[in-house]
């Protein structure tokens, strides 16, 4: 007795002899040429074409992230390539591996935070200055009283102002899609100096998320982008790596400069 196939359902992309289907479209004849692949990106997880001003905000996100110097994700492609020349995805995944709390991951980390004090916050959305001041306060005064940091406060190089966060906004502005995500996310900057009494900047993983949360995307998705921004950052590392290698002086420094030191004895947990 025949039975039917199973159906795996996808809105995505599919393919047959003669053509490929993406989102609907002929990828061939309706794509290629003309749709960049930020607009792409966008579209591939919303499902939906984004307009001019999104693209504009988005892409600016993607700019935003996609490189940061030496930083350990850098370091750790680099070194990766060195190990293993023959594995360039190695390389770039080893880099991508290292977006966590600390580098990257702010992005969704600030974008979760905003988003789920707005869903906590009860009555109407806040309209004023004050108001949008007040609920920051509180959700900083609750992180505190949790034990937990406020992502997206504070930079190890930038210690005045990230020079990212306030273009980022301006755009959003620009673009008509500075929403509640990024009126919040500007109270934390304007009240953290008194709550939690020293100044730290806005920095711009954390603007990017909550420019990425009022763009409409997922906060579970929103490390997702900053990987994606990355990804292209790493690659340039990988080519100057290639062009210009310095893994290796990385390498004989920690290790010409080595020393064995006897172990102590851990007195805490006597």
């Amino acid at each position: 007795m025949a039975t039917e196939p199973d159906i795996y359902p996808t809105s995505l992309g599919t393919s047959d002899e003669t053509t490929i289907r993406l989102l609907g479209q002929d990828l061939a004849g309706d794509l290629l040429g003309r749709v960049g692949f930020g607009e792409l990106a966008f579209w591939l997880v919303t499902l939906r074409r984004p307009n001019a001003g999104e693209v504009r905000l988005f892409e600016s996100v993607l700019v935003a992230l996609a490189d940061h110097g030496f930083t350990p994700t850098a370091i750790a492609a680099r070194m990766t390539l060195l190990s293993a020349p023959e594995s360039l995805q190695g390389a770039i995944a080893a880099g991508l591996l290292g977006g966590g709390s600390r580098f990257l991951g702010v992005t969704e980390d600030t974008g979760r935070f905003l988003a789920e004090t707005l869903a906590a916050h009860s009555g109407p959305q806040p309209t004023t200055e004050r108001q949008w001041d007040d609920l920051a306060a509180a959700a900083i005064r609750q992180r505190r009283a949790d034990g937990k940091l406020v992502p997206g406060l504070g930079h190890p190089v930038h210690k005045q102002q990230d020079p990212r966060t306030p273009v980022i906004i301006g755009i959003a502005k620009e673009t008509g899609l500075h929403g509640p995500h990024l009126a919040l996310f500007e109270a934390v900057g304007r009240v953290a100096p008194e709550v939690l009494g020293r100044a730290l900047p806005l920095n711009g993983a954390g603007v990017c998320g909550a420019a990425l949360a009022d763009l409409g995307l997922p906060v579970e998705l929103l490390r997702g982008f900053a990987l994606l921004a990355r990804a292209a950052g790493l690659l340039g590392h990988l080519a100057e790596e290639l062009r210009n290698p310095i893994a290796g002086d990385i390498y004989r420094a920690v290790d010409r400069n080595a020393r064995y030191v006897e172990p102590t004895e851990d007195r805490g947990n006597a």
